[in-house]
């Protein structure tokens, strides 16, 4: 399992987020806000093994920090990334 940080970082107003699994697994990408808000769900279902990138638009969020969560299987993973406009 790995969960990559986004790239760009800072970003203004889409990212790209990598990661990759090592087998078929049930799998969410969750986005949140620093109060723990899910702003966001950008994958939330059956996945095989392999690598991935998601876009994520956020031009209709503010400013700010912004978490996001990967989980597939017993694996867990959360970075932070920081949307400058």
């Amino acid at each position: 399992f790995a969960l990559r940080q986004n790239y760009p970082n800072p970003f203004n107003p889409s990212t790209i987020i990598k990661y990759s699994i090592p087998s078929a697994q049930f799998v969410t990408l969750n986005v949140y806000n620093v109060l723990g808000q899910r702003v966001a769900v950008l994958v939330d279902g059956r996945q095989d093994a392999g690598y991935y990138e998601v876009n994520f638009s956020a031009a209709r969020f503010a400013s700010g920090v912004y978490f996001y969560i990967l989980r597939a299987g017993n694996f867990m993973a959360t970075h932070k990334m920081l949307l400058l406009k």
